[in-house]
């Protein structure tokens, strides 16, 4: 945890989450419009490598659900930041980088409503074992509506060519 208390180190991770989430959601809006938005860009994708990283930093024995999501979501993450930055969204990688964008944010967004679940006691009351009915409307609710922005960015994301 490079020194950190685990209180300090949460805090950090919760930030790059709120950021990478805020400025994912940013970027979602700028590939419905074929805007590169290349600021945005840079801080979404380096705050989510960083939120989904950091979350390996925490105390753990085995790996967990969560641990796997991570991997996978560090995954989708590089490679929309290649298809971004070295393959310059041509060809194929323009969709790729859209659909990987989009996925990137519902990731931090699936593991927000888990977190949601778990430690507010309202939410925890709804779905004490996260297997109750709220639990599921919640994640399908989230995961049709990101479906549905993935699909929707790699029709709609058309920037121009971007110069190598």
């Amino acid at each position: 945890m490079l020194g950190l208390s685990l209180s300090t180190f949460t805090t950090v991770h919760v930030i790059l989450c709120f950021v990478a989430i805020g400025s994912g959601l940013i970027v979602i809006g700028g590939l419905l419009r074929s805007k590169l938005l290349d600021g945005w860009t840079a801080i979404y994708l380096l705050s989510a490598v960083a939120a989904s990283a950091t979350g390996f930093g925490f105390p753990f024995d085995k790996l967990l659900p969560s641990h796997y999501l991570g991997m996978i979501s560090l995954v989708v993450l590089i490679v929309a930041a290649l298809a971004r930055y070295p393959f310059h969204l041509a060809g194929a990688w323009r969709w790729v980088y859209a659909v990987g964008a989009v996925l990137g944010v519902y990731f931090q967004i699936f593991v927000g409503i888990v977190q949601l679940f778990q430690k507010v006691p309202s939410f925890q009351l709804l779905a004490p074992t996260q297997s109750e009915p709220p639990f599921a409307i919640a994640q399908g609710i989230a995961l049709v509506v990101f479906v549905a922005l993935a699909v929707a960015g790699a029709i709609k994301f058309r920037p121009l060519p971007v110069q190598p």
